[in-house]
């Protein structure tokens, strides 16, 4: 007579022989899915310690006499989110090639075969959207190494203004006329960021030939250095004014440019202010600004 125990081992044994394929199966997808959600996991919890750093930071920055900007802020954390994106769809699609082929030979397929024929379908995709594959790369090095963000104002060669979007494939450009411009990541072969670290305001006024220069001069000076030491400047300005001198000269006119170095995002609002000042300041030396007039001689012989 048989026991429990033998019944029970023949019926298991009876059981896995029928079922094996499928459970394995079934146990490679639960791995697949658990694995999958808790590599996800550790990526939202390292976006989401990225995204508190950053509020910390902005927050305790003006307590230790520092300065942190929104727009800095906002590109760090899109920057996260971007990288959070490309590596949510490479654990998935790694996920998801290693399973399916697990499975297919679990199923008795020939997998090498099919890995060689994907081979060759691979190529002739990558061959055909190489341009694709280009502009992905390039977004994904544009954002890992911060060349601009959101709220930048750039040079993209043809194409200047403020970033609006930065994407894998594209960045979107706002520019003064109010046009969005799609550009390609692939295209982008060189970035001029006026955003980043510091920039200059640079302001070049343009007088008479027969003016004193040395005077022109103490007067330029003393009007920077006053728009520079008003209130609503002294947070946007590092250092203090330069004079450079005579940039152009020619028969009509000399041109003495003036620079103020200033934080990120300042130069127009203080460029704006500076020639307001010099107009005034010329205007009350009596200095006489260049005239694009042309005297023209005539022989009446």
């Amino acid at each position: 007579m048989q026991t429990v125990a033998t019944v029970a081992n023949d019926w298991f044994g009876a059981f896995w022989t029928q079922w094996h394929t499928l459970i394995r199966i079934l146990l490679m997808l639960v791995c697949a899915l658990v694995g999958r959600w808790i590599l996800l996991l550790v990526v939202r919890r390292v976006v989401r310690s990225v995204e508190a750093g950053s509020r910390v930071k902005l927050k305790l920055a003006p307590q230790f006499g520092g300065e942190i900007s929104p727009l800095t802020n906002a590109r760090l954390l899109q920057r996260t989110k971007t990288m959070a994106s490309v590596l949510n769809n490479f654990i998935t699609w790694t996920i998801v090639i290693l399973t399916v082929t697990a499975i297919l030979s679990e199923l008795g397929v020939a997998v090498g075969a099919l890995a060689a024929g994907a081979g060759l379908l691979g190529a002739g995709i990558g061959f055909g959207a190489q341009s694709l594959i280009k502009d992905l790369i390039s977004g994904l090095f544009i954002v890992a190494e911060d060349q601009y963000g959101v709220g930048d104002s750039v040079n993209l060669g043809e194409i200047s203004g403020t970033v609006e979007s930065v994407g894998l494939r594209v960045t979107q450009v706002r520019d003064v006329d109010g046009i969005l411009w799609y550009v390609r990541n692939g295209e982008i072969i060189r970035v001029g960021n006026h955003s980043q670290g510091w920039s200059r305001a640079l302001v070049d006024v343009a007088l008479d030939y027969n003016t004193d220069v040395e005077a022109a001069r103490r007067v330029i000076e003393d009007a920077a250095g006053k728009v520079a030491s008003e209130p609503e400047n002294t947070q946007k300005v590092l250092g203090a004014p330069e004079v450079f001198g005579i940039q152009v000269l020619t028969g009509d006119q000399l041109v003495i440019r003036v620079v103020q170095k200033v934080k990120f995002g300042k130069a127009d609002d203080l460029a704006h202010g500076l020639r307001n000042e010099l107009k005034r300041a010329l205007d009350a030396a009596g200095i006489q600004l260049a005239s694009s007039k042309q005297t023209i001689f005539v022989s009446t012989k």
